[in-house]
């Protein structure tokens, strides 16, 4: 498939020919939680047809925000890994994420959900709660699934699946997420309120002008 541009010399056309089409940011999104391969990105993005999701791939190949390796036996298998340059993608997903929060009201029936797509907006959020406790790795449990951010180190980033030794865990269901993840609801309130249950940590209980 040809390259399509807007031919503008301007900053923003020219970050819209890299990752304005359709499910590009979408494919970030997915990678910036680790490599995957094809198959799970493919699972975890309803909706996208295997052509489409191949052409995209290649095409973010092509512009450098993506690679693809082969696995070491007995793996065997390519997966697919984001670029410095695509993952320095994350605060622009996390104004999309942002700007996008009000329409989160109620879920609709035919909404898919997965647990990690709530970790973009979250990573700032628990990232300015537990900016003076030294936490650095949050695993967060929802009903549709687990998933852990991490926010020093080597972060900020996420990653499918509870961390082999979090700081803290916290318990809640999808709704309450939401409103954690968008800022209408603040961590202390609901560990007050008992819509989140968090463990693992001493750093949780006191914190209560956190937002």
């Amino acid at each position: 498939m040809p390259r399509r541009s807007y031919d503008q010399y301007c900053a923003v056309a020219r970050a819209l020919d890299a990752i304005g089409d359709r499910w590009t940011l979408l494919i970030v999104r997915e990678l910036l939680g680790g490599s995957r391969r094809y198959t799970d990105l493919h699972a975890d993005l309803p909706g996208v047809s295997t052509d489409m999701l191949a052409s995209r791939l290649k095409g973010m190949e092509r512009d450098g925000l993506v690679t693809r390796r082969r696995l070491a036996p007995p793996g065997a298998a390519s997966v697919y890994e984001l670029t410095d340059r695509g993952r320095s993608l994350l605060p622009a997903l996390t104004a999309l994420a942002d700007w996008g929060a009000p329409a989160l009201d109620e879920k609709c029936p035919t909404d898919a959900v997965r647990a990690h797509w709530f970790a973009v907006p979250l990573l700032a959020r628990l990232t300015r709660h537990f900016a003076d406790d030294g936490v650095g790795v949050v695993d967060i449990a929802l009903d549709e699934g687990e998933f852990h951010v991490v926010l020093g180190g080597d972060g900020p980033g996420y990653a499918d699946g509870p961390a082999e030794h979090p700081d803290i865990r916290l318990r809640m269901d999808t709704a309450t997420c939401a409103d954690l993840a968008h800022d209408r609801l603040s961590l202390a309130e609901g560990i007050a309120s008992g819509r989140i249950e968090a463990g693992g940590s001493p750093a949780t209980g006191p914190r209560g002008d956190a937002g």
